[in-house]
């Protein structure tokens, strides 16, 4: 079963598989062992010699989006090549698995993505000895709060949300913020290891603007308040009641709202929002 970044991925791609499955060359020799070489070419044939059928007539203006021929040769291979065994290999994600045709090279698809999955920073300390980074005590967990704009925190890819399983070897579980806090203040200047969960309470949802230019809500303090009937954020289950965080992987926490709204009119379609639930946020931020 395929997974796709987005409903609008997943309905061209169903389109894209049934015209390719409709496409397939028949080859009545292979199962009569008849000699067919006076009847007509196959359509394999016919595309060779320069004589195909567009493979997508009907994609140019579909659920409102501006999908160009373009789009869909950077995003999909070269079907007439394809054997039936490579159908599936549309712009496949590396981080993944999921099938792209229209977000495939979407550069900020790959940076917001969640894995939810633990790995390790080495960070260090600035010239004032501050790592750049705040944390908050939840449920006997330890999360990041803030991540201060070029501190080395950021640098290491440290960000909001992160969960603190370890500093320098120890374990914070049920730790409070002041007794983490003092952990990365006595820690050395250089080698500050840091193993955490990659943010447990976020989800992205691609989005697609429409030929307008929008992509279908609204927000107030960061915060989704509502959605636009039948736009992409609604069909892809963008959630009032959740903050943002991220706009294609930028941090957007602590932006005013115009300045969020210049970034997500200055992103190229598609594009990723992260989010969390606002009462998680405000647990986190408090």
């Amino acid at each position: 079963m395929s997974l796709y970044p987005s409903l609008e991925d997943m309905k061209v791609g169903q389109m894209v598989q049934s015209q390719l499955k409709d496409a397939q060359p028949f080859n009545p020799r292979a199962k009569n062992n008849i000699d067919d070489s006076d009847k007509k070419p196959s359509g394999l044939a016919m595309h060779q010699a320069g004589m195909a059928v567009p493979v997508y007539p009907s994609l140019t203006d579909y659920m409102g989006l501006d999908i160009t021929n373009k789009t869909l040769t950077l995003n999909l291979p070269d079907y007439p090549d394809l054997s039936v065994q490579k159908t599936y290999d549309m712009s496949l994600t590396s981080f993944n698995s999921m099938v792209a045709p229209l977000s495939g090279q979407s550069v900020g698809l790959k940076r917001a993505h969640v894995s939810n999955g633990i790995r390790e920073l080495i960070l260090c300390k600035d010239k004032d000895g501050k790592v750049g980074v705040r944390v908050a005590s939840i449920n006997s967990g330890v999360f990041v709060s803030l991540v201060a704009k070029g501190s080395p925190a950021e640098m290491g890819g440290l960000r909001f949300g992160d969960q603190v399983l370890q500093v320098n070897g120890n374990n914070v579980a049920g730790y409070s913020t002041e007794q983490v806090h003092k952990l990365f203040k006595k820690a050395p200047i250089n080698g500050i290891s840091v193993v955490v969960r990659d943010r447990p309470f976020e989800r992205t949802v691609t989005l697609h603007k429409d030929s307008a230019g929008y992509v279908g809500f609204q927000f107030k303090k960061g915060e989704v308040i509502s959605l636009v009937k039948d736009s992409s954020a609604s069909r892809n289950g963008l959630l009032t009641q959740h903050q943002l965080l991220e706009v294609d992987g930028q941090n957007v926490v602590g932006l005013k709202d115009k300045e969020v709204t210049a970034i997500i009119e200055n992103a190229e379609s598609p594009l990723t929002v992260t989010i969390i639930p606002t009462q998680l946020y405000e647990q986190i931020t408090k």
